[in-house]
């Protein structure tokens, strides 16, 4: 019987820190194991440029802020079987799409001494502003072990176990005291996807956000709970974006649609 080809895996790096291929990379000894069984094709970070025509599996990490990066992002899609954002710039345009408030232009007059020399698109926005993307991995960085997931699911062909539910459903399991009701802090986590393990409030602060608003949330109720705590009427808003300037589109609580 003929031996099965491994599928191939792409790693690709848009406008971004580089953090979510680090956590990727973090997970050296699981990488290893699974590249008895898959191709990193094409991986920059690590050295790699393979220059294939096609790819079972592209990972993108960060947004799409560049004319080259719109011609780029479309021909990886084309060569891609499964086309994966991975982390908060890819998914949602991140910090960098802060800027999206003022405009490229008045932003880059307070960053560069000559920004006529720069080109960027008028705004930075998540890789599904612009091609048709298969599954997205949240997070600022991602979580490796969720990224292994992703490819082992990959490899077997079958759908990746990642997490639905809210960030409170992780502090809940973990039996840790909720920080907003037992301290009083500001938290964004009845509002956040779940993937991090609830990091921040197992460390006593309020969850920021950064994996993106969950499928199914409140954001009025989270407000009013907000505005019972004495914070500035807006704030809510502003941690809303913070990391995730381009949310996804989900559900109330209750069954209505959001923007």
């Amino acid at each position: 019987m003929p031996r099965r080809k491994k599928p191939t895996l792409a790693v690709w790096k848009f406008t971004s820190c580089g953090g979510c291929q680090l956590a990727l990379l973090n997970r050296e000894k699981e990488l290893l194991a699974l590249g008895q069984h898959i191709e990193i094709a094409d991986f920059a970070e690590i050295g790699i440029r393979g220059r294939r025509r096609a790819y079972d599996l592209s990972l993108v990490e960060g947004a799409v802020s560049t004319p080259e990066e719109v011609a780029a992002i479309v021909g990886i899609r084309r060569r891609t079987k499964t086309l994966v954002a991975m982390g908060a710039c890819a998914t949602a345009g991140g910090l960098q799409a802060l800027r999206n408030r003022a405009g490229a232009g008045q932003m880059m007059g307070r960053v560069y001494d000559h920004p006529e020399h720069i080109r960027v698109l008028e705004s930075a926005s998540p890789v599904s502003a612009h091609v048709p993307v298969d599954l997205e991995v949240r997070g600022c960085p991602v979580d490796g072990e969720q990224l292994l997931e992703v490819i082992a699911a990959v490899i077997q062909d079958r759908r990746p176990h990642l997490a639905e539910h809210s960030l409170c459903m992780e502090c809940k399991s973990r039996g840790r005291v909720c920080v907003m009701v037992a301290k009083g802090v500001r938290c964004l986590g009845p509002l956040t996807q779940a993937g991090c393990g609830a990091l921040c409030p197992d460390e006593g602060r309020g969850c920021y956000g950064c994996f993106g608003l969950a499928e199914t949330r409140n954001i009025e109720a989270l407000r009013m709970r907000w505005q019972a705590l004495r914070g500035p009427e807006n704030e809510l808003d502003r941690a809303l974006g913070a990391y995730n300037p381009s949310p996804t589109p989900g559900k109330e609580a209750g069954g209505h649609e959001t923007d």
